[in-house]
């Protein structure tokens, strides 16, 4: 494969995106090839980190983190030193879904969930105790429009 993907690796790509738990002959029928081209396949994309992981999408507002916020973060310094000691310590901190080193007026975008106000005030209490944070600025989610984990496939560099 060596960094090249063919219709079929777009294919098998796709379709575990869709449905990761899918068997390996329902993968196979889909695509158009046997199980064991497809199995051979799956696992060079593995090995070569075109698939990182398999995982389950859970539905946050039903497990209670109802509110999306969204935080910008800026540092008193730009140092290695302090954007390190920023990413360790937000790393710990569970209600971080994501975590952006930005370019602009911030130096972090992070998405949080939180269940309720109260629970807004507890994670803005853990962040201000990071060190080096000089200044958050903060966006209430009203609605997800659009949510994606997959990129778009057209974009992949392809052997044809």
């Amino acid at each position: 494969m060596a960094g090249r993907l063919d219709d079929f690796d777009l294919k098998i790509l796709s379709a575990l995106c869709e449905q990761g738990r899918m068997s390996w002959s329902d993968l196979a029928e889909r695509i158009g090839l046997s199980q064991t081209p497809t199995l051979r396949r799956v696992r060079a994309l593995e090995a070569e980190n075109y698939i990182k992981g398999y995982r389950a999408v859970l539905d946050e507002a039903r497990l209670g983190a109802a509110i999306n916020v969204f935080v910008s973060a800026s540092l008193d310094a730009q140092t290695d030193e302090a954007l390190a000691r920023f990413e360790e310590c937000i790393i710990d901190i569970p209600e971080v879904m994501d975590c952006f080193m930005m370019t602009g007026t911030a130096d972090y975008l992070l998405r949080v969930v939180v269940p309720d106000l109260p629970g807004f005030q507890s994670f803005i209490s853990k962040l201000t105790r990071v060190a080096g944070v000089a200044r958050l600025t903060t966006s209430f989610a009203v609605k997800s429009v659009v949510q994606r984990s997959t990129p778009p496939l057209d974009m992949a560099v392809l052997d044809r």
